[in-house]
């Protein structure tokens, strides 16, 4: 048994799918604009509010002076300014967020490859594209970190639809250069180029380790959440008798008797001694994680997520 994996943007270009602007399939360009579509959705029916609630902004600033109104709270009165205007006005302030939200996301081949015909890479894209248009609808920031083995592609946050959508873009589109997944190198990076406090989620299936000092140094920076996305045949390997296993990210290939108990314990108790050390660090750290699987709805992982933090 194989992995799939998805048709790298050369090949598709090269099985003679239609070009958009800047060589980008069609097909790409679609599945952008289907993201967008349903990320909008769930925003406007779920999300902006929640999103709001959870991640104010720094303080509050003075907006205006008006007229004051029967029913206006007579404590937000302007004494000083009814004392040199002769007539009663309200003093009005607004949220001062400059927030800024980045998603380092996770595009080594293990993300593009699984049994099922969506990948974890295509989940994680949906779920950026609705933290991203939430952001953008309360006026924050988004940018972005696509990283490997080694820190892949930097956007600079910046706001606007058409942003989001080359967000989106850059995760669907990533070919990553290097090979394998090094959380920590890109932790790393992210401290050194973003300097300024922002919210990062962090997107990835977490198969890896050995990020544990690079995570705490970001972590004292910047708010960090981990978006853990998963397929169910990471954590579990079937019982289908001899099955071959390559490996994504080093195109090894090993052979194995699936249908042993033994062989499959194995394979799971690699994955928890994985997660048990994950969790035990975000605790450690004080870092939330939203848990996805790739198949199953992550709408109420989100929500859940929105009403622990807001709690």
């Amino acid at each position: 048994m194989f992995l799939k994996r998805r048709k790298a943007p050369a090949q598709a270009r090269a099985a003679g799918e239609g070009e958009g602007p800047g060589g980008i399939p069609r097909e790409l360009l679609d599945r952008v604009k289907f993201i967008e579509i349903k990320a909008r959705r769930l925003v406007n029916d779920l999300f902006l509010g929640e999103y709001h609630a959870v991640f104010r902004g720094r303080g509050i600033e003075f907006d205006e002076l008006r007229p004051y109104v029967p029913g206006d709270d007579v404590r937000s009165i302007d004494w000083k300014a009814m004392a040199r205007t002769g007539e009663p006005l309200i003093r009005r302030y607004r949220e001062d967020r400059d927030l800024t939200l980045l998603l380092a996301v996770d595009v080594s081949a293990s993300q593009s490859a699984g049994a099922l015909e969506r990948t974890k890479g295509d989940l994680a894209a949906e779920i950026c594209a609705v933290l991203a248009l939430a952001a953008i609808r309360n006026k924050d920031r988004v940018g972005l970190l696509l990283f490997a083995s080694q820190p892949e592609r930097y956007v600079r946050a910046a706001g606007g639809r058409t942003h989001v959508l080359r967000v989106v873009r850059e995760i669907l589109w990533a070919h990553p250069k290097t090979s394998g997944t090094d959380i920590g190198a890109a932790l790393e990076y992210l401290t050194s180029v973003q300097k300024r406090r922002a919210t990062v989620f962090l997107v990835s299936d977490f198969l890896s380790d050995g990020y544990a000092r690079q995570l705490r140094a970001a972590a004292r920076r910047h708010d960090i959440i981990a978006v853990r996305v998963r397929e169910r045949l990471d954590e579990e390997l079937p019982a289908a008798g001899i099955v071959a296993l390559r490996d994504a990210e080093t195109g090894s290939i090993v052979e194995v008797d699936s249908s042993n108990p033994k062989v499959r314990a194995a394979y799971a108790e690699r994955v928890w001694d994985l997660d048990f050390e994950r969790r035990r660090l975000f605790g450690e750290v004080g870092i939330d994680e939203i848990s996805v699987t790739v198949g199953v709805d992550y709408v109420p992982a989100l929500l859940q997520f929105f009403k622990r933090r807001a709690a």
